[in-house]
């Protein structure tokens, strides 16, 4: 019975974790690379100038570079340096070329998300700001009338 339950487990398990997964994140970013019309490429300088330019008239308690950096080592953890290490080795020189191409696409579907995360983002009573999938969740689908149950 149990190796019933093993069995139909690993099953699932590959279904929804396999190659289907990833050929549906991979086809979302080269959605929104198109529907963006390359804005990984033909924004990156304004993103660079923004990066760097002096912030003494900006408000609140981040920099544009110290956000980043933060939101850069949200993102980029030991466990992805490991894994690129180990896909490598594993996979050889190919491997390199898939993690750079869905790299690629990846960050189209990363801006979408921070978009929505500061379009759809509160102001908490003490000041602070809050925001991230939850609230754009929420209030996108309320906005769109989609609802939550």
């Amino acid at each position: 019975m149990l190796s019933q339950i093993n069995s139909l487990l690993g099953t699932v398990d590959d279904l929804v974790w396999g190659v289907p997964l990833m050929v549906v994140i991979l086809a979302t970013g080269v959605f929104l690379t198109a529907r963006m019309k390359l804005l990984q490429i033909i924004r990156l300088p304004l993103a660079l100038k923004y990066m760097f330019m002096n912030e003494d008239e900006g408000h609140g308690e981040v920099t544009s570079f110290g956000a980043l950096c933060t939101a850069l080592s949200a993102t980029i953890g030991t466990g992805n340096i490991v894994g690129v290490a180990t896909a490598i080795v594993s996979g050889g020189p190919g491997a390199l070329f898939w993690m750079w191409l869905a790299a690629f696409f990846g960050m189209a579907t990363k801006y979408a998300e921070g978009l929505l995360a500061v379009k759809y983002r509160v102001v908490g009573d003490d000041g602070h700001v809050l925001g991230g999938p939850f609230y754009y969740i929420e209030r996108g689908m309320e906005k769109t009338g989609a609802g939550l149950p």
